[in-house]
Order: structure tokens, then sequence, then C-alpha cells
């Protein structure tokens, strides 16, 4: 198994997303990338602590890989948005890759790169790329958040079309 920390705003964005994918094998919504130990999301939206709201996955290599990974990212979110993601303003809704080992380093800026150079978005992608250090897991009314709340306007507006998304552009891919 692997390790892959990733923010594309909202945690429960990517945490959706992220859970559909076929060698995933667990999603926690948490925080990295800040300067605070063990902060809550009360101090986080606040955006004093430094952190990106984040989801860290395992998965297993030998069915998705890193890049695989990587691609689904790029594709549901908007990594040209500097602290944003649609109408969620703040550094907190950051696009962030934090990487375990130098091969994920590599893999994240390779891709970052041809992306831009492929002009496939409207502006330069401002995802941050940096070291992972620490992560620290969400309240657990976070979790699965969109499992348990797909009625709430957000989930409808937000998250359902990103996993339509998915679901489209990754349909070999999914679970």
């Amino acid at each position: 198994m692997q390790i892959a920390t990733l923010g594309a705003g909202c945690f429960w964005c990517i945490d959706t997303v992220l859970r559909q994918l076929k060698g995933v094998e667990k999603v926690v919504s948490g925080f990295s990338g800040g300067n605070i130990k063990n902060p809550a999301y009360r101090e986080v939206v606040t955006g004093r602590t430094g952190h990106a709201e984040v989801a860290q996955i395992n998965f297993d290599p030998a069915v998705i890989s890193y890049e695989e990974i990587l691609e689904v990212f790029w594709q549901t979110h908007d990594p040209t948005t500097l602290n944003r993601q649609g109408a969620d303003v703040g550094t907190h809704y950051r696009s962030i890759i934090l990487y375990h080992n130098d091969q994920q380093k590599a893999v994240a800026e390779k891709m970052k790169h041809q992306l831009d150079e492929s002009g496939i978005f409207d502006a330069p992608i401002v995802t941050e790329i940096k070291p992972f250090e620490a992560f620290y897991p969400a309240e657990d009314y976070h979790q699965d958040f969109y499992k348990y709340n797909q009625e709430q306007p957000y989930c409808s507006f937000v998250i359902k079309p990103k996993v339509n998304k998915v679901k489209r552009l990754f349909a070999d891919k999914l679970k």
C-alpha cells in the first residue's frame, strides 16, 4: 500500500471522488500543509493555521498508480485558482499535492508541467507541490460526508457534478 495526500478545495469533494476509485482502500479527510499541530476545523477555516483541507488515501499501486490518481485529481477541481474552488474561498481551499517521496514529487511536477504546456486549462496551474510533513484527521462528521448528506445543497450542487464527471471520464477506474 502507498499513501497520497491531496487538497482540491473542500475535502468533502476530493474525499468523495477518491473513494470511487478501484485500488483506493482508505480515505480520510483532514488537514495538512500548515504549522499548527492537531488543529480543529474551526481553526483551519480561519486561515491562520496554514493548513489545507486534504484527503489522505491509502491505495494499492498494483491496482491504481499514483499518476492515475493525479489524473483524477487534476480533472475534478480547478487547479488554476489560487486559494479557492468556486464559492469556497480561503487558503485552506488551495490546490495542493503533498508528496511522500521523491517519485511522487517527480510525477506531480512532471504532470503539472505537461498540463500547463498542453493548454488544457485557460490559466497557469497554481497547485502547490510540497513535501508531506504531517496529517491531522478532521472531526468524524467530515468523514465520508457525501455518503451521509447527499440531500444537502452543497452535496447536490458542488459534489454531485464532480461524482458524475468521474463516472463519465474515468468509468474504467471505478469500483
